[in-house]
């Protein structure tokens, strides 16, 4: 009997919540991760029919992958860097350049338990969300308290899933 993989119940009512009203509300989503590595994007597979609504997941997890992939300029990596309202900004959008989707949230940030700095330390996690042909920047920096990388990661997840709510 294979074994299969047990999502946090959270994870999973939430990502059914943004399957269902995103097919009611006829839009389809896409996933831009760094920190979550996917999670988001896992957690919306587990849900049957999401293939209604989930375009594409993109997990540019190094810079060099959201340069390539979601053409972030490195400037604004450089300048604000990879852990910034700007870069998720600019995944996000890029996210929505490089699918189909309506709407495309975005997530980067300091999981832990290295790599923090005094200016942003681990739990620093920055989300934006675009949506196609409106320019208005959506995008936020949280700080999420987690004793471990794997809470800061879920509840990243959790945000980035409230974010693509109708």
């Amino acid at each position: 009997m294979a074994e299969t993989l047990h999502f946090p119940k959270d994870l999973v009512a939430l990502a059914e919540r943004v399957i269902a009203e995103n097919k009611a509300a006829g839009r389809t989503v896409a996933v831009a991760e760094s920190c979550t590595g996917g999670l988001v994007c896992a957690a919306l597979t587990e849900i049957p029919g999401s293939s209604a609504v989930l375009d594409r997941g993109f997990v540019t997890y190094s810079n060099e992958a959201k340069q390539e992939l979601l053409g972030v300029q490195s400037d604004i990596i450089e300048a604000f860097g990879a852990v910034s309202p700007a870069t998720a900004w600019a995944m996000a959008q890029g996210a929505i350049k490089h699918s189909n989707a309506d709407v495309a949230v975005a997530v980067s940030g300091i999981a832990g338990p290295d790599g923090g700095t005094a200016m942003k330390p681990v739990g620093t996690v920055v989300f934006a969300l675009a949506i196609r042909d409106d320019d208005e920047v959506n995008a936020e920096q949280k700080l999420i308290e987690g004793a471990t990388r794997s809470e800061i990661r879920h509840q990243a997840a959790i945000v980035a899933l409230e974010m693509l709510l109708p």
